[in-house]
């Protein structure tokens, strides 16, 4: 894992599609939600297949892709569990109804004392 939403395949980094995390150094009180997203990522997909359906770069060239591990999305996973938001501009709100939930129960990022700039100058609408 490279972080809470690349990981790297057989040398190549790719960039999985439609959601967001928190980058290098986020903190939420004393807790490190940078960390937390790798590692959420991390124990999702160890020991399963990941498949990923490259749709493109990004601006750093890394790959873009819609991943799936073990048969099950790893952007609908991320965002479910808390660890991440939908980006609509890249996912067409294909994970809104996941954030929705799992900001309505507190699950992940959402249970905790984040700062009002934890996602920078992003827009997520």
């Amino acid at each position: 894992m490279i972080d809470g939403d690349t990981i790297e395949i057989h040398g190549e980094r790719i960039r999985i599609d439609g959601y967001d995390t928190p980058e290098s150094g986020s903190m939420c009180g004393t807790i490190n939600v940078y960390q937390k997203a790798s590692n959420a990522l991390a124990d999702f997909v160890w020991h399963k297949n990941v498949v990923c359906d490259t749709n493109g770069k990004d601006r750093y060239g890394r790959r873009i892709a819609d991943c799936k591990a073990g048969g099950k999305s790893v952007a609908e996973y991320m965002v479910e569990q808390g660890w991440a938001r939908d980006w609509p501009k890249y996912s067409n709100r294909a994970y809104a109804d996941e954030e929705r939930k799992a900001r309505a129960a507190k699950r992940g990022l959402w249970g905790l004392n984040c700062p009002s700039n934890l996602w920078g100058n992003r827009k997520y609408n």
